[in-house]
């Protein structure tokens, strides 16, 4: 297939309602107005069904999400909406400025490798359990460190007043938190720009609770 006949189909998403990281690209797709298809895989039910050879031939690493894109298939939450971002930079995500660029870059990582894999799905179901605990120390050292940041960095939202990746990141932080009862109040700055954000159309379309998979009873 050509590069223009890729380019026309639809991106399809494989992802899973209430997984953060293919949230991240939902809010992407959202922000950007593009259209896309999701192919949702559970994981949790049959053992999870990012273990099976069929799903291990989209993503080595048997996670989501994954993106079939102009005729490629992309995993990592941050690679794909980098790339969304390099061929379709309308609404930008990143801003033009290389210091805030940079901030927003040091937000992301610290949420993507500094807590969200400490409380992922894997991680918690080998702690057993104590998972509860395990999960809320992680996201309450991360964001410990996220608060002071976000209070330099912050406008209407995460870094200035133009939403960016690190928005992009944080609002599923934020309900993974409030899933594992970490105390809110600890952090103004991270709970107003949730709430900002929150208010949003792309965030509202992109929530868990209005997948094609989300459960009935956890459908808002």
């Amino acid at each position: 297939m050509s590069g223009s006949a890729a380019r026309v189909l639809k991106p399809v998403l494989y992802g899973y309602y209430r997984s953060s990281c293919s949230w991240r690209v939902r809010i992407a797709f959202a922000l950007k107005g593009i259209e896309y298809e999701q192919k949702p895989v559970n994981l949790i039910k049959d053992g999870g069904q990012q273990l099976t050879d069929q799903f291990k031939a989209i993503n080595p690493m048997q996670q989501v999400p994954a993106v079939a894109i102009d005729g490629v298939t992309l995993s990592q939450s941050l690679a794909i909406i980098q790339y969304i971002e390099e061929t379709r930079p309308q609404p930008r995500l990143l801003p033009a400025d290389p210091k805030q660029r940079a901030h927003v870059r040091i937000i992301c990582d610290i949420i993507a490798s500094g807590i969200q894999p400490l409380q992922n799905l894997y991680v918690i179901q080998k702690i057993g359990a104590e998972k509860a605990q395990w999960a809320q120390h992680f996201i309450n050292r991360g964001f410990e460190a996220l608060e002071p940041i976000l209070k330099q960095t912050a406008g209407k939202y995460c870094v200035g007043d133009e939403i960016s990746m690190a928005d992009i990141c944080l609002v599923p932080q934020v309900y993974n938190a409030e899933r594992f009862k970490v105390d809110m109040s600890q952090f103004p700055t991270i709970r107003r720009l949730n709430q900002t954000l929150g208010e949003i159309d792309a965030f509202k379309a992109s929530h868990p609770s209005h997948q094609p998979d989300t459960p009935d009873d956890l459908q808002a």
